[in-house]
C-alpha cells in the first residue's frame, strides 16, 4: 500500500475523525496518533503537557547544520461544530466530490497534515534539511494557548533555541482579485486588548425619569463608535502587502489601491472599494467591537453602573495604551477603560523580518505559475503572537490551490468547512519543498 504521506487527503481524513472540539480539547488521541506515525518512521518525538490531556507533541528531523532550526507548528483542536447544518457529518472526515470535508480541514489539520505528510517523506527519501526541522503539533490554539503555545513559550522556551522562523497559519491560500490569483503569506497579525468600558450615573427607581444616566452613556457610545473608524496607521507590513497587490492590477486600479499608503486619503479610498474595502479597512486601523454588555438586576431599577465589553485589535508594533488613548479621543476623556485580557504578551513587532519570504514566495511561484505571492497581514490571532516573544518570526504558510468559490476566511468555523484532496497533495509537494529550501534564507 502506498505510504500514508503519499497520502495526505487520507492522512487529514484520520485527523478529523479525533473529535477535538475546544472546549473540552481533548486533544490527546489525536496527538499520540501523530506520534505514533512519526516514530514508526524513526523520528525522535517528545510529548509535553500541562494537562495529560491536552499534551502538545515536539518532533525533531535532524538536518546539516547549515541553517538555524526551522519550526513547523500547527494546532488540532478546532472549534464548535453544533448547531449548523453540514452536508457530511463534521467529524467524519468524508472524502466526496473531490473534497475532504470536515471541522478543521482548514483550520488547520489539514496544514498540520500537510507538515506531517512532508516530515515523514523527507524521512522516507533521506533527505537531509539544511537545517533541524522542529515539528510542534499544539493543542488550546482555539482558546488562548494556555495549554499549547502559551504554556510552552512561558515554561519550556528552552525548546526554541536557535529558532529564527516558524511556518504555520494563516496564509498561503489562494485569494482572488481583478481576475488575479493571489496567495497572502502572512508575515504579521494583529493581536487583542481584551477592554471594559466602564458607565456610572445616577441609579435610582424606574418609575423617576433620570437623564445622561449609565444607560445612555452608554448608548451615546455604542452610536460613536458605530459612526467612527479609529485613526489610519500605515505599517511596514501593510504597506508590503499594498504594494504587492497593486503591482500586478492595470495601472489606473493600481493606483487607485496605492492611495490607501495616503492617510490623508485612507478612509475614502476604503469606502470606494466596496466588499474589498471592508476586508482591508482593520489592516489600517485599529478595531474596537462592542460585544457583551453588563448591567442591571430588575427591569424597575434604574443601575448606576454599566459594562461594557469591547474586543479591542491592535496592528503590529502598537499597544493597548496607544489605542486606549485612541478610544478616549473618540468617546471622551471621562469614559473608564480597564485592560481585560491581552492575546498573549508581546504583539507582533512593526518590522517583520523577511528573511524567508522570497524563498517562500519562489515555491509557491514554482508550484502554481499562475501564483502571485503578497506578504499579508490577519486582523485575527494565531499562535505566532506567543513565539513572537522569543523572537522567532512566523509566516502564515499553508499552501491550498482553492477553487474560486471558496473563500478562505469565510470558510473557517462555517458549516461545511472543506478543502480540496489536490489541495492537500500541493500543499504536502509545497511544505516538502520548504522542508529542502529553507536554508536558502
Amino acid at each position: 500500500m502506498t505510504p500514508i504521506h503519499e497520502r495526505p487527503a487520507e492522512l487529514l481524513q484520520r485527523l478529523i475523525r479525533f473529535d477535538t472540539t475546544n472546549p473540552p480539547g481533548n486533544e490527546a488521541a489525536c496527538v499520540q496518533y501523530v506520534a505514533g506515525l512519526l516514530a514508526e518512521q524513526g523520528i525522535d518525538c517528545r510529548i509535553i503537557a500541562k494537562d495529560e490531556a491536552r499534551p502538545n507533541l515536539l518532533a525533531r528531523l535532524p538536518g546539516a547544520g547549515q541553517a538555524p532550526p526551522l519550526l513547523l507548528y500547527g494546532h488540532v483542536d478546532v472549534v464548535t461544530a453544533a448547531d449548523q447544518q453540514w452536508t457530511h457529518p463534521p467529524f467524519s472526515g468524508a472524502i466526496a466530490d473531490g473534497f475532504v470535508w470536515g471541522r478543521g480541514t482548514l483550520d488547520m489539520k489539514g496544514g498540520v497534515a500537510m507538515m506531517i505528510a512532508a516530515c515523514l517523506r523527507a524521512r522516507a527519501n533521506r533527505v537531509t534539511p539544511p537545517g533541524d526541522v522542529l515539528l510542534l503539533v499544539l493543542a488550546d490554539e482555539e482558546v488562548g494557548g494556555r495549554y499549547g503555545a502559551g504554556y510552552l513559550v512561558n515554561e519550556h522556551p528552552q525548546l526554541f533555541e536557535g529558532v529564527r522562523f516558524g511556518i504555520g497559519e494563516v496564509g498561503g491560500y489562494t485569494s482572488y482579485l481583478k481576475g488575479r490569483k493571489y496567495y497572502p503569506v502572512q508575515i504579521a497579525e494583529k493581536s487583542g486588548c481584551g477592554t471594559m468600558a466602564i458607565f456610572r450615573g445616577p441609579g435610582g427607581h424606574g418609575s423617576m425619569p433620570l437623564r445622561d444616566g449609565a444607560m445612555a452613556q452608554l448608548g451615546h457610545a455604542l452610536q460613536v463608535l458605530n459612526q467612527n473608524r479609529l485613526p489610519v496607521h500605515v505599517t511596514p507590513g501593510v504597506r508590503l502587502m499594498i504594494e504587492a497587490l497593486a503591482g500586478p492590477l492595470p495601472a489606473d486600479e493600481g493606483e487607485h489601491l496605492l492611495r490607501l499608503l495616503d492617510p490623508a486619503q485612507t478612509d475614502q479610498v476604503l469606502d470606494e472599494l466596496g466588499d474589498f474595502g471592508r476586508w482591508l479597512e482593520p489592516l489600517l486601523h485599529n478595531t474596537v467591537n462592542a460585544t457583551i454588555v453588563e448591567g442591571g438586576h430588575k427591569s424597575n431599577v434604574v443601575p448606576s453602573e454599566v459594562r461594557l465589553r469591547l474586543d479591542v485589535r491592535i496592528l503590529p508594533g502598537q499597544d493597548c495604551d496607544s489605542v486606549h488613548a485612541e478610544l478616549r479621543d473618540l468617546l471622551g476623556p471621562d469614559v473608564e477603560l480597564e485592560l481585560q485580557r491581552m492575546g498573549g504578551k508581546g504583539v507582533s513587532p512593526e518590522n517583520p523580518d523577511m528573511g524567508l519570504y522570497n524563498t517562500l514566495a519562489d515555491i509557491l511561484r514554482q508550484a502554481d505559475p499562475d501564483a502571485i505571492p503578497v506578504p499579508a497581514i490577519t486582523p485575527a490571532g494565531t499562535d505566532g503572537r506567543w513565539f513572537s516573544q522569543l523572537g522567532i518570526q512566523s509566516y502564515g504558510y499553508l499552501p491550498m490551490d482553492l477553487p474560486p468559490e471558496i473563500e478562505f476566511m469565510s470558510a473557517l468555523h462555517a458549516a461545511d468547512e472543506r478543502i480540496p484532496v489536490a489541495s492537500m497533495e500541493f500543499g504536502t509537494d509545497v511544505m516538502y519543498s520548504l522542508v529542502q529550501r529553507f536554508g536558502e534564507a
